[in-house]
């Protein structure tokens, strides 16, 4: 699968474990994202989730506000995502559509793509792959009364990793 990936995008694999792989075909820190679940649930108990694969597809958004503004607008629709993380890199919402596909809209962590890229080799990303997660309504009311996005962006690297995916990070 990555090698049909990187051959069909000119896509370079930029973090690797066991259970997850990223890959990014231009400046950005990945496009693409899979899981092969059969190394943490071996028998496939989770049915949640197909075993191997492509795990969802990221789009970037302008800024922190825009992304909270925009989920602000998708709850009021009643549209929700299932999962608000900052991975450190990045901080994303996951939605998924109705046929369960999972859609990531991210924002930027770093100023620069580069440091976005050198994330992924930095000491930080073996510690926690998956990320911390945050409570999408306080980080836009922090927003609304004046908290820098670039305060909020700041990942907790002693923070615990997201029990929705923490398995996948357990064999960095």
């Amino acid at each position: 699968m990555l090698a049909w990936y990187a051959t069909v995008f000119g896509a370079e694999v930029v973090y690797r474990n066991p259970v997850l792989a990223f890959l990014a075909f231009d400046e950005e820190h990945h496009r693409f994202a899979f899981a092969d679940l059969s190394v943490i649930d071996p028998d496939g108990s989770d049915a949640a989730q197909a075993p191997v694969g492509v795990d969802h597809v990221a789009y970037d958004v302008a800024s922190m506000r825009d992304l909270l503004e925009s989920y602000a607008l998708l709850k009021d629709a009643g549209i929700a995502p299932y999962w608000a993380v900052n991975h450190g890199m990045s901080t994303s919402l996951y939605y998924a559509d109705p046929d369960g596909n999972q859609i990531e809209f991210s924002v930027d962590c770093f100023d620069t793509k580069a440091e976005g890229t050198d994330y992924w080799s930095g000491p930080e990303i073996g510690n926690n792959p998956v990320g911390v997660e945050y409570d999408p309504d306080l980080w836009l009311e922090a927003l609304r009364n004046g908290t820098p996005e670039r305060e909020l962006l700041k990942i907790d690297t002693s923070g615990s990793v997201s029990p929705i995916r923490g398995k996948l990070g357990s064999l960095a």
